[in-house]
């Protein structure tokens, strides 16, 4: 059986696309959501591992649009982990 863990990131416009790469490329990750300084969700993505190389290229693609619409934005993460892996 395995838990969630969740984490937040706060990044500027210009460093949004990168940050989302480098989630993505850490792996187990269920689920992106993507907010702007007010807290309004502009983007949420579950992502299962088996689809995550198929929905990369259109996903990166909004990511890179929604750069233009605001200054800064809030990345929530949530990540599956194994059982018996102490959350951090």
């Amino acid at each position: 059986m395995s838990s969630e863990s969740n984490e937040q990131c706060k990044v500027r416009a210009e460093d949004l696309s990168r940050e989302i790469r480098e989630i993505i490329r850490e792996g187990n990750v269920r689920r992106v959501v993507i907010k702007d300084a007010n807290g309004a969700t502009y983007l949420e993505v579950p992502l299962a591992v088996g689809v995550v190389g198929v929905l990369i290229a259109p996903f990166l693609a909004a990511v890179g649009a929604l750069a233009a619409v605001a200054s800064s934005f809030t990345i929530e993460v949530e990540r599956r982990q194994p059982a018996g892996e102490a959350q951090a």
